[in-house]
């Protein structure tokens, strides 16, 4: 059995891995990390991570910024694994992170669903089929009203996992309202729709003569990123200082 402590465990993130936890015979949360203390947990729940003395095999941050740099030095002092789903991080936190995986397992992905880490994996796969076959590649995401960036970072990833695969031999185009030319067959299109309440939606299309191929992820709550933080946790028990991912977790089923 995996034991964890919650960073951030009586925000909507935590609460939603605390019920899949429950039902999971192979991981239990032992400990909880959050200012807010309002919500009765079955495990003790402390303000801050350095008051925590409950032993675990990997910590869950799904907390906010403000709150990395104390959960990395924890994780650092105890040599306990981290899964970092934590996002906003500013440019002096990530290169801590790059610090940390000198000295502890840290798991950080741009999207930690399995669904969109299983779809990364097989966009580079097809684009090395079609991309040489000269398909254009364009990537349509659609995100709820209130989201502030554009494109998303998911859509970033999936445009770079096919950049990857193809040498980085692409750039990528994200508005084509002030362009009057023919498409460059060397830029992979980005497009952004914000609406409703969407939760997440990927779509990415190689379109080639007479016929296109469409592969789609389609989130329909935020528990597809708390699975995938359940699974990563899993993974990360007992694993020895490095940067690890969501694919490695995809890898290892």
């Amino acid at each position: 059995m995996t034991k964890v402590i919650m960073n951030g465990c009586n925000g909507k993130m935590g609460q939603t891995i605390t019920e899949i936890c429950k039902a999971d015979a192979d991981i239990k949360i032992v400990a909880g990390i959050d200012l807010y203390d309002g919500i009765d947990n079955d495990y003790p729940v402390f303000s801050s991570i350095d008051k925590c003395d409950v032993e675990a095999d990997v910590v869950i941050d799904f907390s906010n910024a403000k709150a990395v740099d104390g959960v990395l030095d924890y994780c650092v002092d105890k040599q306990v694994p981290v899964v970092l789903c934590t996002t906003g991080l500013s440019d002096e936190q990530l290169a801590k992170v790059e610090e940390c995986y000198k000295k502890v397992a840290v798991l950080k992905s741009a999207n930690m669903s399995l669904g969109i880490n299983t779809l990364m994996a097989l966009l580079k796969k097809a684009a090395q089929v079609f991309a040489p076959a000269g398909f254009d590649m364009e990537i349509v995401e659609k995100h709820h009203n209130l989201k502030l960036d554009a494109p998303s970072g998911t859509a970033l990833a999936l445009a770079d996992s096919i950049n990857e695969a193809m040498d980085n031999e692409y750039h990528y185009v994200y508005d084509r309202s002030q362009r009057r030319e023919k498409r460059d067959p060397k830029e992979i299109g980005i497009s952004a729709v914000r609406g409703g309440s969407i939760v997440g939606e990927h779509e990415v299309l190689f379109c080639g003569q007479d016929e296109v191929i469409e592969f789609k992820h389609t989130a329909y709550s935020k528990a597809v990123f708390a699975k995938g933080a359940v699974e990563a946790a899993k993974f990360l028990k007992g694993k020895g200082a490095g940067h690890y991912d969501m694919a490695d977790v995809i890898a290892a089923k």
